[in-house]
């Protein structure tokens, strides 16, 4: 009796441990959410429906895009750090993740520590930008005006940790002013008030500045690059204008919680690296002056290597907390 007890006992555990197996190797069987920690219509919102909807055929599952905005993108980070890693849920974001341990005395994840790393998706410049009756016409002319006026400009930016806030605040230091800064809940919301007049600059990334300023809704006056943007090819570089040694890029990646499976996050590796191999979304990205990083640079190693690099360079650069 005892034996056909074990027996039954070994065949159910087999069925369990194939039953895990399955259910492993089915992954995903359900929609994946891909969480964007600024409001929707910004460019790191652009960027994720452009990849969701890549993604989501070589995966064989819907994956959504949910825009979870506030405090500086920490909001949806802790949100996405907290949920079940198991691979269904995914957040996007930008350099500002690795500078939010520096920015933040206090944060509800330990950045460096909450996520897996699954990939990096693009880089490319801020463009230094104005409303369009704003009294300069070149960036050097530009340069000089926001030094002399100091506080009297307003610059806007998408909320503390945002890549218009980290642009901003190398901007005021490399020029030795501090500007009047005014503060929205994402990118959108802040350029329909450059356009409306109501506030003086905005730095914003390549990917929502370029149509703006192709079709003379803002002015635009130089790329926060080391090179020019080939899109923009006739607005320099803030090395060109004087700022000697000025070079900023943003970067977006993919980050999953920590703990989620290794087998799943390769698969959501290779979905990424598919969908940034496709011309099309290759086309896209140009288009709006980013690109997509290197197959090289786009494995969960070397995601790691640079978001560990960004966190102790945004540490050295913001030594004291801001919130």
């Amino acid at each position: 009796m005892k034996s056909v007890l074990r027996t039954l006992a070994a065949g159910l555990m087999g069925l369990v441990m194939a039953g895990g197996a399955a259910q492993a190797e089915t992954f995903p069987s359900r929609t994946i959410t891909m969480v964007v920690p600024f409001a929707a219509g910004g460019p790191s919102d652009a960027i994720a429906r452009l990849l969701a909807q890549s993604m989501s055929g070589t995966l064989g599952q819907q994956v959504i895009v949910e825009n979870i905005a506030g405090a500086g993108g920490t909001t949806a980070a802790g949100r996405v750090a907290k949920s079940t890693p198991d691979g269904y849920t995914m957040l996007i974001h930008h350099v500002a993740l690795a500078a939010s341990a520096a920015l933040y005395r206090s944060l509800p994840y330990d950045t460096l520590g909450a996520f897996e790393t699954v990939g990096l998706v693009n880089y490319g410049p801020m463009v230094v930008l104005s409303k369009k009756d704003y009294p300069a016409n070149t960036a050097v002319e530009l340069l000089a005006r926001l030094k002399a006026e100091g506080s009297k400009t307003t610059i806007a930016h998408a909320g503390v940790g945002s890549n218009a806030y980290l642009c901003g605040v190398l901007l005021q230091k490399a020029l030795g002013v501090q500007f009047t800064e005014v503060g929205y809940r994402g990118t959108g919301p802040a350029m329909n008030d450059l356009m409306g007049g109501q506030v003086d600059i905005l730095c914003d990334q390549s990917t929502t500045a370029v149509p703006q300023v192709l079709a003379k809704s803002v002015k635009g006056f130089a790329v926060t690059s080391a090179q020019r943007l080939p899109v923009l090819k006739d607005l320099p570089t803030l090395q060109e204008a004087g700022l000697k040694g000025f070079d900023f890029i943003i970067w977006h990646a993919l980050y999953v919680p920590k703990g989620t499976p290794a087998d799943v996050v390769a698969k959501l590796n290779g979905a990424l690296n598919k969908a940034l191999d496709d011309a099309t979304v290759q086309a896209r990205f140009a288009d709006v002056g980013t690109s997509v990083f290197p197959a090289a640079e786009r494995t969960t190693q070397a995601h790691r290597k640079r978001f560990e690099a960004e966190v102790a360079t945004w540490k050295a650069a913001i030594p004291t907390p801001v919130q």
